[in-house]
């Protein structure tokens, strides 16, 4: 493994991570609703998640997924399902006060946990990148080296985004346009989960 491979997989994944998708849009509306140390910590959670996908990948789990296809169907259905919750309570609560309870950094931690547990399909983009980028018979120091540096790049992008979006300027304007903003949010998540729901891939 090279320091080019290296290069080249974060160029892929910096792209994949700044796409909207339910990780990002759980990320900024979190940021600017919960916090700053709720938006870091679902952050912290997308990233581990995200993370443990390459490891996956890099272990052999879409080995898994072609040798027996209804596991991947199974959690392919179950995260399109957790995805289309999430836009329903969105929708249902877009009208509610913010409040000035912050989400405790746990939950916010789990959430993150279990929006990127609920598209498999990354665990197919870390291997179709992997089987590109790296050479096959990877020592198990540079699976250790791509999956730290996974982690780092996933937790320095959502931190950021985190310090960004928490600000009072960003609240204040949360608040004036979130019923509008949550029912994008909702709309947006609700097709994702169709999508993935639907997909006979």
């Amino acid at each position: 493994m090279t320091w080019e491979q290296i290069l080249a997989f974060n160029l892929v994944l910096g792209a994949a991570i700044v796409s909207p998708g339910a990780a990002f849009l759980m990320a900024i509306k979190t940021s600017v609703s919960a916090g700053r140390r709720a938006g870091i910590a679902l952050g912290i959670g997308l990233g581990t998640m995200a993370a443990l996908w390459t490891l996956a990948a890099l272990l052999g789990l879409k080995l898994v997924f072609d040798l027996f296809p209804w596991t991947y169907a199974v959690l392919k259905t179950l995260g399109a399902l957790y995805l289309i919750y999430l836009a329903v309570q969105t929708w249902r609560h877009a009208r509610d006060p913010l409040g000035d309870a912050p989400m405790p950094t746990g939950r916010a931690f789990v959430s993150g946990l279990l929006v990127n547990l609920a598209n498999p399909k990354s665990v197919l983009f870390a291997a179709a990148v992997i089987v590109v980028v790296f050479p096959q018979g990877l020592a198990p120091r540079d699976i250790a080296l791509i999956v730290l540096n996974h982690l780092a790049l996933e937790w320095l992008f959502y931190t950021g985004v985190a310090l960004a979006l928490s600000s009072a300027p960003a609240r204040a304007g949360y608040i004036r346009l979130k019923p509008w903003l949550d029912r994008i949010a909702a709309g947006l998540l609700g097709a994702l989960g169709l999508r993935l729901l639907l997909d006979r891939s």
